[in-house]
């Protein structure tokens, strides 16, 4: 066992994990369980965790920092231990697990923004971020209780669509807005779902032609596929020749050069783009119509995974809408695997216009 595979906080047992490898795959190994640091955490035996893009854009790269390190951030599972102030959940309950933590302390963290936390990764990867191994610990606070009718890999989405909610907090968007969405993976189609909830229109962009059918299917208005498509056009008759009153990016990654540029000629003067997929790390360098987007103050607007929007925390409210029927889940999960198979899972989600895989589901 390695010093990286060691938890500060240990019970002496071991439990099995996926630990990333040199060459940015997954191994299964043996290394500590760990255990309650202190009197208000909470442990769960994690049941399903998912890939996310984020995952993804790591896959077979190497990255020395994250070498057998146990990776994953979207899980739910059962409380199997509590620490003696825990009130918030009980020995057996079945939850979802918020991987969001942040430092606690800093500026952000103190006004419940801690998705800006300046230590936000550090912070999440020594604990609550690890799904992809039996057993997680995390401060109460990040523990939702299931409805009965919620299942494991229902709550395993809620991540994603927390992602999405917040998103949408950032954009404005009102009923009757106009909508384009750039991506239909996961985040993408739960961006669609939450739109039509909230009395838009939506028009969503993929290359990926399952994917438009299950966009289809949640609700979407319109479905383009740019191969086959020009998406300024059909964006512009969709609009009455305005444009987007809201674009949503969620691609990201490195269809960013390309998405992004597109999403500046699907918003409408004084529209909003919203930047949900996600960046490599380092300088990305993109062309964009400045002077246009000046000109017709478009607004460019980030968007880093959420937190707490007013009183409510964003995971609460996606675990509210799913459990009261407003947005849908198993249309999305297309694939499960056990966690021995968790390279060929990764396989899998990656080439998904051959798997037509969206979400993947690993059975932990």
């Amino acid at each position: 066992m390695t010093a990286e595979t060691r938890d500060p906080a240990s019970t002496g047992r071991t439990m099995r994990a996926a630990l990333k490898t040199e060459d940015g795959r997954f191994r299964i190994a043996e290394v500590e369980e760990p255990a309650l640091p202190a009197a208000d955490w909470v442990k769960a035996r994690v049941r399903v965790a998912g890939i996310c893009g984020t995952d993804l854009r790591h896959w077979k790269k190497p990255d020395p920092e994250l070498r057998c390190c146990i990776m994953g951030h979207e899980m739910a599972g059962e409380v199997v231990e509590i620490g003696a102030d825990v009130t918030h959940v009980a020995i057996g309950d079945r939850v979802l697990v918020e991987s969001v933590l942040g430092c606690g302390h800093c500026e952000w963290c103190r006004v419940r923004q801690y998705n800006r936390c300046p230590d936000l990764y550090p912070t999440r990867r020594a604990s609550v971020s690890r799904a992809y191994a039996e057993f997680v610990v995390g401060p109460q606070h990040k523990f939702y209780k299931l409805p009965d009718h919620v299942g494991f890999d229902d709550a395993a989405l809620l991540d994603t669509y927390a992602v999405c909610l917040h998103a949408q907090h950032l954009s404005g968007l009102t009923i009757n807005a106009r909508v384009a969405i750039i991506g239909a993976g996961p985040i993408g189609l739960g961006q669609a779902m939450l739109a039509k909830a909230s009395g838009a229109d939506v028009l969503i962009i993929d290359t990926v032609a399952h994917s438009l059918e299950v966009a289809r299917q949640l609700g979407a208005d319109v479905t383009v596929d740019p191969e086959q498509q020009d998406p300024v056009e059909q964006v512009m008759a969709f609009t009455q020749g305005r444009g987007a009153d809201v674009v949503f990016e969620c691609a990201g990654g490195t269809s960013m050069p390309t998405t992004l540029p597109l999403a500046t000629k699907l918003a409408r003067r004084g529209g909003r783009i919203v930047l949900v997929g996600g960046f490599d790390g380092g300088e990305t360098e993109i062309a964009l119509e400045w002077q246009r987007i000046q000109m017709s103050e478009i607004a460019l607007i980030p968007s880093a995974s959420f937190a707490v929007h007013d009183i409510y925390p964003e995971q609460a409210e996606v675990l509210d809408l799913v459990a009261r029927g407003k947005l849908r889940t198993q249309e999305l999960i297309t694939h499960r695997f056990p966690l021995d198979a968790i390279n060929d899972a990764f396989e899998v989600a990656l080439d998904k216009e051959k798997t037509r895989a969206i979400f993947v589901a690993l059975e932990i």
